[in-house]
C-alpha cells in the first residue's frame, strides 16, 4: 500500500505545471517569449495577470488535494477489508453502521426544525422520512470518523507540493515566538465578520502550537464593502507606533461597531494610548501607503478577500476550520523534525511566487 500512495502521489506532483523539470529556480528564468531578442520572463507579467495565475494554481492545488485525500481513503479502507477478508461495504457496515443507534425522538424533532421552511410539511407527516434521514446522516459521520481513526495509524507519505509563495511581513507585528519554524501571515480587514469569526482560531493554534506556531498581521482593508476598515487599519498602525498594536487589534475585532473615528479613539482611550499622540496620527493618514503596500503584497500573492492565510507559504482563503489550519502546521513540523500534533510523514516541493516587502514567511 505504502508503495502505491508513493506512485500515486508521485504521478500528481509529476502533473503539476513546472514540477516535472529541473526546479522552479531554474524554470523562473526560463524566458517565455523575446522581443528583437530580449527576453520576457512570466515576473514581467503585469501583476493582476500574476495574481490570478496564482489563484487559479491555488485552485487546482486544492482540487488536486481533495481528490489525493479520496483516494487514499479508499486505499486504507480496502487494505483493512483485506485484512480481514471482506468487501469495504462489509466492513464499513460491520465497523459503523451495525453500531449506530437509531436516532431518538429529539434528534429527529431537531433535524426536522432545522429544515421545516424548506419542506413545509407537518411533522407527524413526515416522521419516518426524517428518522431514515437522520440515521443516514450519522452513518455517513460514523464512517467519515472510522475512516480518520484508520488514517491516523497509517503511514501516509503527502507528496503532491503545495502552491508556495514568499510573503512578507512585518516583524513588530508578530504574535508568538519569533523564532518559530511555522508563520502564519494573515491578511485580515478590522470591519470583515469572518476575520472576528478566524479569530478564535487563530488564537487556539497559537495555544495549541505554543512556541511552534507564528502569526504576522497584513493589512488589506476591503474599502469599497468596509467604509470604515481603512481607518480601523491606521488606527491600529497608530497604536503600533506606542506599543500597543495586539492590544488595539483584539480590542476593534471585539467590538466592530466602534470603527468610525470617534470609536477609535475611544478604544485608543481605553487602552490608555497618548490621545493627543493617537489623534494626531490617526488625522496625519501617516501609515496610508504603508497599509497600500501590504494590499499590493496581498494582491500579488492572490488574494482576493479577507481573511487570507499563508501558512510557510502555503495558501488559505477564508475563515476555514481549525482542522484545516492544523493539517498543514502538523506537516509543516513533521518536515522540520519538530513535534506535530499527529503523526504525519511529510516531503514536499517548494514553489517561489512572489515576494513582498521586509521578512519573509518561508521557512
Amino acid at each position: 500500500m505504502k508503495k502505491c500512495l508513493a506512485a500515486l502521489a508521485l504521478i500528481s506532483i509529476l502533473a503539476l505545471p513546472g514540477l516535472a523539470q529541473t526546479g522552479p529556480a531554474s524554470k523562473s528564468r526560463e524566458p517565455i517569449a523575446t522581443l528583437d531578442g530580449q527576453p520576457i520572463y512570466k515576473a514581467d507579467l503585469p501583476a493582476e495577470v500574476r495574481a490570478k495565475l496564482m489563484r487559479l494554481r491555488n485552485q487546482i492545488y486544492d482540487i488536486e488535494s481533495k481528490g489525493l485525500e479520496s483516494v487514499i481513503q479508499k486505499k486504507i479502507i480496502e487494505e483493512e477489508a483485506g485484512k480481514q477478508g471482506i468487501s469495504s461495504e462489509q466492513l464499513l457496515k460491520k465497523e459503523v453502521d451495525s453500531k449506530i443507534p437509531e436516532p431518538s425522538q429529539a434528534e429527529v424533532e431537531g433535524y426536522y426544525l432545522a429544515i421545516r421552511d424548506r419542506v413545509k410539511k407537518p411533522f407527524a407527516e413526515l416522521q419516518p422520512q426524517l428518522q431514515q434521514a437522520v440515521k443516514r446522516i450519522k452513518i455517513r459521520q460514523g464512517r467519515q470518523e472510522y475512516t480518520a481513526s484508520l488514517r491516523a495509524k497509517a503511514q501516509v507519505a503527502m507528496l503532491l507540493a503545495a502552491q508556495r509563495v514568499k510573503v512578507s511581513y512585518d516583524p513588530a507585528r508578530v504574535r508568538g515566538n519569533p523564532n518559530a519554524p511555522v508563520t502564519i501571515v494573515e491578511f485580515a480587514d478590522f470591519q470583515c465578520p469572518y476575520c472576528k469569526a478566524a479569530e478564535s482560531t487563530v488564537e487556539n493554534l497559537l495555544k495549541k502550537y505554543k512556541g511552534r506556531v507564528k502569526l504576522a498581521y497584513r493589512d488589506y482593508p476591503l474599502s469599497s464593502i468596509h467604509p470604515h476598515a481603512e481607518a480601523a487599519a491606521e488606527a491600529a498602525r497608530c497604536a503600533q507606533a506606542q506599543g500597543k498594536f495586539w492590544a488595539y487589534h483584539d480590542a476593534l475585532f471585539a467590538n466592530q461597531s466602534k470603527l468610525d473615528v470617534p470609536g477609535l479613539e475611544a478604544t485608543a482611550k481605553k487602552l490608555g494610548l497618548d490621545q493627543k499622540a493617537f489623534d494626531s496620527c490617526l488625522k496625519s493618514a501617516k501609515f496610508k501607503a504603508a497599509i497600500n503596500q501590504d494590499v499590493k503584497a496581498g494582491l500579488d500573492a492572490g488574494v482576493q478577500g479577507t481573511p487570507a492565510f499563508f501558512i510557510n507559504g502555503e495558501f488559505l482563503s477564508g475563515a476555514k476550520p481549525e482542522a484545516e489550519f492544523a493539517r498543514v502546521i502538523d506537516r509543516e513540523l513533521a518536515a522540520t523534525g519538530r513535534k506535530p500534533s499527529a503523526s504525519v510523514t511529510v516531503r514536499s516541493a517548494v514553489i517561489s511566487g512572489t515576494a513582498g516587502s521586509r521578512q519573509s514567511a518561508q521557512r
